[in-house]
């Protein structure tokens, strides 16, 4: 692969996966470039030479020739420079790209290596999956907030039963969707969480703090805490949605005018993880309901769950690296097992 002034990549980047390209720091010009980078952008690396950066960008991306020159000047001055940037093909096909430029000196003279890897397909997945949570979140809280607000005024002025009645099951159906809004709203901030942002806390202080939470909200509920050993967990936004949902599902479904829920905090002998089980004495979890949670593929119009609960639970967990259990206690109760 001739290069001009020398400027050449060593034959050995042909063989790589992600596109190598040299850049002149000072008018942008890409002066080498492997096969990849041909392949991705479907040009050859003599036609890149020639061609300015606005040349291959797609004309709807918001950034211009510029800001890409910008980052090629930093990158010699400064650390390393990741930006996303989006191309067009010598074809026409758009695509996005990241790119990762860091100083490099061949020959004796300053350049920029960039790394470029086409991430079309996960940057548009990851759009649309975006698109979908904004939807649930905002979209349909609101208008579920709009339909059971409607309703509790229907109810409070008809004096007709059989109205009363229907707005009333509106309303509760309602309030079921702006709680599903709301738990997808908590699996995506479970699923989005960096390891940076998991921070250890001691297991059984955190537990009181969600357990201080629920009774509030449940005031006729007696819940208890024993500790079997003292342990660390981390993970305060995710384990907090998962260990709420789990208490409050023992409590909501309970018979009892007082609803008695047992949490135990220990070492998993098999792992040596933190492990937290929430028992009730309630009837025992429906198999459509781990039907819909453990083999979704199978899932069909008569057996879905009738909620997401338990969805959140396991979520929140495995984003955490850990795992959900779910035994029958005898005679009777369910014990769920938080694991992480």
């Amino acid at each position: 692969m001739p290069c001009q002034k020398g400027i050449e990549l060593p034959s050995e980047y042909n063989t790589l996966s992600v596109g190598i390209a040299l850049y002149d720091p000072q008018n942008g010009m890409i002066l080498d470039a492997n096969e990849r980078v041909e392949t991705i952008l479907g040009y050859t690396t003599e036609q890149l030479r020639d061609r300015s950066i606005e040349s291959y960008t797609a004309n709807t991306h918001p950034r211009s020739e510029s800001d890409f020159q910008r980052h090629l000047y930093e990158s010699t001055t400064d650390s390393p420079r990741q930006f996303t940037w989006r191309f067009k093909r010598a074809d026409g096909e758009l695509i996005w790209a990241e790119i990762e430029l860091s100083r490099q000196t061949v020959a004796d003279r300053p350049c920029v290596r960039a790394e470029i890897r086409d991430i079309t397909d996960y940057y548009e997945t990851y759009h649309r999956a975006e698109l979908f949570w904004r939807i649930l979140r905002h979209n349909l809280r609101n208008e579920a907030t709009i339909i059971a607000g409607n309703m509790s005024q229907i109810i409070e002025t008809t004096t007709v039963a059989s109205v009363r009645e229907a707005a009333t099951t509106i309303r509760n159906r309602g309030r079921n969707l702006s709680s599903i809004a709301e738990s997808v709203k908590e699996i995506e901030q479970a699923v989005t969480q960096t390891e940076t942002e998991l921070v250890r806390r001691h297991a059984t202080t955190a537990v009181e703090q969600v357990v201080d939470d629920v009774e509030c909200e449940y005031p006729s509920a007696e819940i208890s805490i024993t500790e079997r050993d003292e342990m660390w967990i981390a993970g305060e936004g995710a384990f907090t949605h998962a260990l709420t949902h789990a208490l409050e599902n023992a409590i909501v479904h309970s018979e009892d005018e007082r609803p008695a829920v047992d949490v135990s905090i220990g070492s998993s002998p098999n792992t040596g993880r933190v492990e937290i089980d929430i028992s009730d004495s309630n009837p025992p979890i429906h198999d459509d309901e781990f039907d819909a949670l453990f083999t979704p593929d199978e899932t069909t119009p008569t057996c879905h769950g009738s909620g997401v609960g338990l969805f959140v639970m396991k979520w929140c967990i495995e984003s955490l690296g850990g795992e959900i259990e779910f035994k029958q206690r005898d005679p009777q109760g369910n014990i769920v097992r938080l694991q992480s």
